[in-house]
């Protein structure tokens, strides 16, 4: 038994990194695109650590990126290579959910993994000065219906708005 434990352990880690694959990639175009880094954010592990337990909404993980001054870097708000890598991703196991472009170039693009139980979800948003990455494991029951009902996920996310001020 002791000798099984750690190939088990091994085997877990591999597949866990090979799903990290995609988030990884995109966080490395964005950084060497455009000559930038991610922002440290403090106490990110903890945050993670906290959704693993508690699995707000149904997510059980999630890595961000955040990158900020892009409009600083020559070559940003040309999406056209990061369409491609989108595009590149898309063709190595993740599925296009959304993709929308403004005019004033802010960009969104969603892909999902695999649906099974679960999926995961990678969201990437492109603004006028920042870039935000986003990959979550969310539970595909609980973000079916949350899709389905916009109110109710209002309440789970604690978010109450009145019509009248929108």
């Amino acid at each position: 038994m002791r000798k099984r434990l750690p190939a088990v352990l091994l085997l877990a880690s591999c597949s866990l990194f090979g799903a990290d694959r995609e988030f990884d990639r995109v966080v490395n175009a964005v950084e060497s695109h455009y000559g930038v880094k991610r922002m440290h954010i403090p106490l990110m592990g903890v945050a993670n650590l906290f959704v693993k337990v508690a699995r707000p909404a149904g997510a059980s993980s999630f890595k961000m990126a955040i990158f900020e001054n892009l409009n600083s870097a020559d070559r940003y708000g040309d999406m056209a290579d990061i369409e491609r890598l989108f595009d590149e991703l898309s063709a190595s196991g993740l599925h296009p959910v959304v993709r929308t472009h403004s005019r004033t170039g802010e960009s969104t693009f969603i892909g999902t993994g695999e649906i099974g139980k679960s999926t995961r979800m990678l969201i990437a948003t492109f603004e006028r000065n920042q870039a935000t990455v986003i990959e979550c494991q969310v539970n595909i029951d609980l973000l079916m219906k949350t899709i389905a009902s916009p109110e109710s996920a209002s309440k789970t996310f604690g978010m109450h708005h009145d019509r009248d001020n929108w």
